[in-house]
């Protein structure tokens, strides 16, 4: 008993100590840490949430959340084809923890250019060190002035073009417009100069964006071949990882996004995410993606088809890829 006593007398006289040193000018004493909690334990759930919501002060992801990062010039371009499967791709690429994208289309190098190159940064996301920054305009590849803007801005851009079956991509831009212009003149009458003669009308922007040989020309002015990645719009369906793997050894990212990441919509027609970015919830593209094509003539589709195929023919051998269109 006279250990135990003389145990809380000293503890006492221990605790009235410190009491009376708080209003003193020495320093205090380091707070030792904390041992870690144990499933059960009260306090718990409070902790953990605590623990992810300020994450170390010096780690790339607390820089992230702080809001810190840089503002770079797009090392990377997804410069089209439009209607070829661009949204799917950057929205699957978005996945990726080392890419960062701008979701608007920014239209700098068509539309905007005269804002200036710091008008055109200012509205990528910031990134960290070893991070690439994207954006995706598809009328890039059509664009006459683009190649030579992007290389001016950096010849080292990379630059991404998702191609899609001409006929079937023409369909799908004319299906586009459709939606919001009821009253347009049927794609039989729009596809022809002259029907009676089989004239194919190349002034039609439908037509026109799909002799990708002739733009490629363009921009193999200013680029060199290896720098642009040609993906196939209909494989980005069929084996979206696969793509996907093509994609991300072009950027020089780990292969991260894999077959784990998508599954397959039967109503739409092609895959969609598990999850999306910053999302725990499965996405698939909105209701603008994956609309019925009206039905064509197929006369006219096996016109199209015969005026495409020497193009289609040329952009194999520039690429060194057969898509197999044919």
């Amino acid at each position: 008993m006279l250990f135990l006593w003389l145990y809380m007398f000293y503890s006492c006289a221990g605790s009235c100590a410190g009491l009376a040193a708080r209003g003193s000018a020495a320093p205090p004493r380091a707070a030792l840490p904390l041992p870690p909690l144990l499933p059960g334990e009260p306090g718990e759930e409070s902790s953990l949430e605590e623990q992810r919501a300020a994450p170390d002060a010096g780690s790339p992801i607390s820089s992230f959340f702080n809001g810190s990062g840089t503002k770079r010039l797009p090392q990377a371009i997804i410069i089209g084809v439009k209607k070829g499967g661009t949204r799917a791709l950057l929205e699957f690429l978005r996945v990726h923890p080392d890419v960062r994208a701008v979701g608007a289309e920014p239209h700098f190098f068509d539309r905007n250019y005269e804002r200036g190159l710091a008008w055109y940064r200012d509205l990528m996301p910031k990134t960290l060190e070893g991070q690439i920054t994207m954006e995706k305009t598809p009328s890039y590849f059509v664009t006459k002035e683009a190649p030579a803007r992007i290389s001016s801005m950096s010849k080292g851009t990379k630059l991404i073009v998702v191609v899609r079956d001409p006929v079937t991509r023409a369909i799908s831009d004319y299906t586009q417009t459709l939606s919001k212009k009821p009253d347009i003149p049927t794609f039989e009458s729009l596809t022809f100069k002259n029907r009676t003669t089989g004239l194919i009308d190349t002034s039609w922007s439908a037509i026109q964006i799909g002799i990708y040989a002739k733009h490629l020309e363009n921009w193999l002015l200013h680029f060199p071949i290896g720098q642009i990645l040609f993906v196939s719009g209909e494989r980005l369906i069929s084996d979206p990882a696969g793509e996907l793997g093509r994609v991300q050894d072009f950027l020089g990212l780990k292969r991260i996004i894999t077959d784990k990441h998508f599954y397959f919509n039967k109503t739409k027609g092609f895959p969609c995410l598990k999850k999306a970015e910053g999302s725990s919830k499965p996405h698939c593209l909105g209701k603008t993606k994956g609309r019925t094509h009206p039905d064509i003539d197929q006369e006219v589709v096996q016109r199209l088809r015969d005026f495409y195929r020497p193009f289609n023919m040329k952009f194999y051998q520039m690429t060194g890829q057969d898509f197999g269109w044919d």
